[in-house]
């Protein structure tokens, strides 16, 4: 059994099927499913890697990921002094 729906549950999918529709391609030029289905990976691939964000620093979200990891492990470095050996 589901719980009532919440409007603010399918906010960032809503704010992402918003861009998708306005940045990605007229509806009408796609003759396929496959083809829609093409373009709207290579739009999710995009909008990953290489659309910025203000909000992420002006970052792509794979590259603002990246550095958070990457903050975060040099900070258990310097905490602990103990490097992982699966880092090295």
């Amino acid at each position: 059994m589901s719980r009532k729906g919440n409007c603010l549950d399918n906010a960032c999918i809503e704010s992402f099927i918003g861009h998708l529709k306005a940045e990605l391609f007229d509806f009408k030029e796609l003759s396929s499913s496959h083809k829609v289905k093409e373009a709207i990976d290579k739009y999710i691939h995009f909008s990953n890697h290489e659309r910025i964000q203000t909000k992420l620093n002006s970052l792509s979200p794979i590259e603002f990921r990246l550095r958070l990891h990457k903050q975060a492990f040099l900070n258990t470095v310097y905490l602990t002094g103990v490097r992982s050996s699966r880092h090295v």
